[in-house]
């Protein structure tokens, strides 16, 4: 998962960045309106974790931007606000959920995780793309009774390629959402050539057909 942290309290902001670090998500952070606007504006994310309260501006404007933009990151509010009126403007404006400090980081990844599920996914715990069957919360991989042992990054490939199937993914695109934001100042993007060679062999190891099309001069499609 590709996640923004909008969060002014460093310490807060540092210990949700850590929590999902570690378990093998790729997080930017944001400390204030503008710096968040900015980044928004660049790049997309599976979830943005945003809170309402922030220096030089207000985080439900943030979220007005990306409705506006017809942006489609998912977006969980933070607010020490217990307001029924918060709460009902940003989901109104677009959120997909909204928690309330303090909270345990435990709920913070359920609920995020819940987010990018119905965004990208239906909602669904168990993806089933022909022959690939995939389980979100063991994050395993199965093609008919053989599991695939993939690296972190090839998990994270195959879920962006499931997530956006039938498209054209730029390399630039894979990079960004695999590796971060500031990987858009790599002289080349040859190296993701290589985890997606991993990823087809594996697959087609274990029995699946070959998924993964190469679109000269543009990028990657994931189609049958």
């Amino acid at each position: 998962m590709k996640i923004l942290i909008i969060e002014d309290e460093a310490g807060l902001r540092e210990s949700i960045e850590e929590y999902f670090t570690e378990t093998g998500n790729i997080c930017e952070t944001a400390n204030d309106f503008h710096s968040a606007l900015n980044k928004i504006n660049l790049y997309r994310y599976d979830c943005i974790v945003l809170d309402i309260t922030l220096p030089y501006g207000n985080g439900l404007e943030i979220l007005k931007s990306l409705k506006e933009n017809n942006y489609s990151d998912g977006v969980l509010i933070i607010s020490a606000k217990n307001s029924l009126d918060d709460r009902l403007q940003g989901l109104d404006l677009g959120a997909d959920d909204y928690l309330v400090k303090p909270f345990h980081l435990s709920e913070l990844r359920a609920r995020v995780s819940a987010v990018i599920r119905r965004k990208s996914f239906n909602g669904n715990n168990l993806l089933a793309f022909n022959e690939i069957k995939i389980d979100l919360l063991a994050k395993s991989v199965k093609i008919e009774n053989n599991n695939i042992k993939l690296t972190k990054k090839e998990y994270a490939l195959l879920l962006y390629f499931l997530a956006n199937k039938g498209k054209v993914v730029s390399k630039n695109a894979i990079a960004e959402h695999l590796w971060g934001d500031g990987i858009d100042v790599a002289d080349n993007f040859d190296f993701i050539y290589s985890h997606i060679k991993n990823l087809r062999k594996k697959l087609m190891e274990a029995g699946g057909s070959d998924y993964i099309k190469a679109v000269y001069g543009m990028g990657y499609k994931f189609t049958a």
